[in-house]
Formats: structure tokens, sequence, C-alpha cells
């Protein structure tokens, strides 16, 4: 770790193993997990907290304060787990007193040019392409998928396995197995190549289908829909997180995509 073009406050916390290249600035307060390389003109500031065997490219700065003018200097963090990979010029910002942390889990990829803003939480093994930017208060759960220059709205949840096409605006929550697409944000489909992936059976990936026609396809409003869902689909993970995540959503969950006011059957 000794590195004389870089500097490392005597107060940070740096395990063994991390390697730390040229023009570093890492601040006080700052804790870095084992196996961690560092690559050169990264920023890592106060109320850092990241994990094992993460990399970090060249122009990097994680932890800055938020860009939120109600934050008045609150003690917070960014947590950020193992094996992550963040690509060069990634922007983190630290939370806010709203939640404290900002929260990265584990096996994500962030690619270059991403933002993650103030309060958000980003579950494991997610990918954000290439400047995707995500506005305060995100809630992105496990293996989400977010296109490149996609923007998400604050306080947007994105429900795990969902897939968002690149360029996306999203401002209505997005449920989870889904691939959403088109301008305004719209349901075209499951995400069944990415579920087959992760080890998805072919009946489960049926029912998750049969699920959103009728969310989507069939013309019933959304809570008509979740009733027919729960009367003739037996109680499953899958289906019962579909339900959970569309009756706590606070924004609404995004509409289905209508071509000469048809359902789009993708």
């Amino acid at each position: 770790m000794n590195q004389p073009l870089a500097y490392v406050h005597p107060q940070a916390k740096i395990a063994k193993n991390v390697v730390i290249e040229p023009f570093v600035n890492i601040e006080k307060n700052v804790e870095v997990g084992e196996g961690t390389w560092i690559g050169s003109n990264v920023t890592i500031m106060e109320g850092a907290r990241i994990g094992k065997n993460c990399k970090i490219f060249p122009g990097a700065v994680v932890s800055a304060i938020p860009q939120d003018l109600k934050y008045e200097g609150e003690d917070t963090t960014v947590i950020i787990g193992n094996n992550v990979t963040i690509r060069e010029f990634v922007t983190i910002n630290r939370a806010t007193k709203a939640n404290y942390e900002t929260v990265i889990g584990d096996n994500c990829l962030l690619m270059a040019y991403v933002h993650v803003a103030h309060d958000c939480t980003i579950g494991n093994n997610c990918i954000l392409a290439n400047a995707a930017t995500l506005a305060g208060h995100i809630r992105i759960e496990d293996w989400a998928i977010i296109g490149g220059l996609s923007a998400v709205h604050q306080f947007i949840n994105i429900g795990p396995h969902a897939f968002i096409s690149g360029g996306s605006l999203v401002r209505k929550d997005v449920p989870p197995y889904t691939k959403a697409a088109r301008e305004p944000i719209s349901y075209v489909g499951i995400n069944s190549i990415g579920l087959r992936r992760r080890g998805y059976e072919t009946p489960t990936i049926n029912q998750i289908q049969d699920i959103y026609r009728i969310i989507y396809l069939k013309g019933y409003n959304i809570s008509h829909a979740l009733q027919i869902i729960e009367a003739e689909y037996p109680a499953t993970p899958e289906r019962d997180e579909i339900i959970s995540f569309i009756n706590k959503s606070s924004r609404g969950i995004m509409k289905g995509y209508n071509r000469d006011k048809k359902s789009d059957q993708t």
C-alpha cells in the first residue's frame, strides 16, 4: 500500500493487500477491505465503507457530500459491499439524515459515469450501465439491470430481476421480473432470459408471465387484477413478491404499453 504519490489520511483504515495507485486521495473516516484495488486519481471522501476485493477505476469519487440543499453536515456514510466494480468517473454520494446510509450490495457493476445520489440502496448483483443516473432515495433490488443513459426519478423502487432499457426515463416503480422500455416507461414483457440464466425453472417463469398478463394485458385495474391473482394462483415466493411490491408502491407502477388502443402482446 506504500504509494508515495497517493495521499492516505493517517486515520483511514486500510486493510492488507489493498493496492493504491498514484494520485489517489483517501480522507479520514474511511475503511477499505482486503484485496481492493484503487486506480489512480480516485477520491474517497469521509464516510466511505468499502468491502473486500472491489475495483475502483480512475476518476471515481466515492462518498462526496450529497447534492441536496437540505443536507446540514450530518455524519452519514456510503457502504459498498464485496466484489463491486466501480468504473471510470462514477460518483457515489453520501446519505442525508433521511436514511444516513447510501448502500451498494455485493457483486455489483457500475459502469463509467454512473451517478448514485444520496440515500439510494442498491441490492446484490446489480448492473448500472454507462451514465445511468439515480436521483435520491431510490431502491434497486437484487439482480436488476439499468440500461445506459437512463435517468431514474427520486423515490423510485425497482424490483428484483427487472431490466430497464437504455435511455429510459423512469418515473414510476418497475415491478419484479419485468422488462421496461419506451417513453413513457412501460411494461414490455418479463425478463425471461435473465430468469433462465439465474436458474429459474420454466413453470415458475410461465407463472410470472401469466400473472403479468392479468396485470397488464387483460384490461383490469390494478386492485382487481391483484384480487384475481390471489384467488387463482397458488402462493409462491414470486407471486407473493409481485403482490407485495405493487401493494407497497407509493408512486404507482409503470403502465402497460398500448398500440392503437390495444395491449401490446410482447
